[in-house]
């Protein structure tokens, strides 16, 4: 897909008046980026409850998407603390992360919860933000393997619906560099091939997380459909940079799928043309006058 996404993640970083003053930042950025109005660049936020409203308000008249950090697996009923799918769309947001590797260490969420809180979420008509990542440092077809099954535990039972996959190797949250571009290339390919053979997810998308930063959209081309960020994010300026760049890869890939496309249709004449000369060494038919053999 030529369209690059960016997702940026708050946790619990900004308190209610620091979020707010980033939102207006971020929006005053975005706001006529040419990448971001056209939807070349897909750009979402996922702030905290409390700051979901004023998050839909001030990114207001933009492309940028709204998203919770949690959502409940439950549609409705005596749930106390828990936000439901229904209440997010209502209220303007259209993403839900599901899965984080906080939410599983912290709070003992299992492959089973994260089925049903994805369920919940498209059901809801919310895109689920699927948090995928093995715990350990482990060669890059072990974690495709784990990936993987992560990714389909996830989505088993679920409506049809695209998703955004944030492939996050745990071991890399939050360190100084990301995992190797080789490591991130055979993890993502597995996990898009798994969607895009899926016909029930089409339009979804395998972006990375994990250390993310500038420079890592480019290094990785195709590899990817974008990035997933955290604290480098908090300064809007270095949030921009990687717009930006994302905005570039989008408008190269676009270039080579226009290329791609303009190929075929040559090849479709010279087919065309080909047919039409009739097979080479044969004289074309001709008329036979009235009563007459050629």
């Amino acid at each position: 897909m030529s369209q690059v996404t960016v997702g940026v993640s708050l946790k619990m970083y900004f308190g209610h008046e620091r979020a707010r003053s980033w939102f207006d930042a971020v929006a005053a950025r975005v706001r006529d980026h040419a990448a971001v109005r056209s939807g070349a660049v897909e750009l979402f936020v996922t702030p905290t409850y409390l700051q979901v409203l004023p998050a839909v308000s001030a990114f207001a008249g933009t492309a940028v998407r709204i998203g919770g950090q949690d959502v409940s697996a439950e549609d409705s009923g005596p749930f106390t603390g828990e936000v439901s799918a229904a209440e997010l769309a209502e209220v303007g947001a259209t993403i839900a992360e599901i899965g984080h590797a906080e939410r599983r260490r912290l709070y003992g969420e299992t492959d089973e919860v994260t089925a049903a809180k994805t369920r919940a979420a498209l059901r809801a008509g919310i895109t689920p933000l699927l948090c995928i990542g093995e715990t350990e440092r482990q060669s890059p077809a072990d974690a495709a393997v784990v990936a993987v099954a992560q990714l389909r535990s996830a989505l088993e039972g679920a409506d049809a619906g695209a998703v955004i996959v944030a492939y996050e190797p745990v071991w890399a949250i939050g360190a100084p560099e990301p995992a190797g571009h080789e490591h991130i290339r055979v993890v993502a390919a597995a996990l898009r091939q798994t969607v895009n053979t899926d016909a029930d997810r089409t339009g979804s998308a395998v972006i990375y997380g994990g250390a993310a930063g500038p420079g890592l959209l480019t290094s990785l081309g195709d590899a990817v459909d974008g990035v997933f960020l955290g604290r480098f994010a908090h300064d809007p300026d270095a949030l921009l940079r990687v717009v930006d760049e994302a905005a570039e890869l989008a408008a190269l890939r676009q270039a080579q799928g226009a290329s791609r496309v303009a190929q075929g249709a040559s090849r479709v004449v010279q087919g065309a043309s080909r047919v039409a000369q009739g097979p080479r060494g044969l004289a074309e038919p001709v008329d036979s006058p009235d009563g007459a053999d050629a």
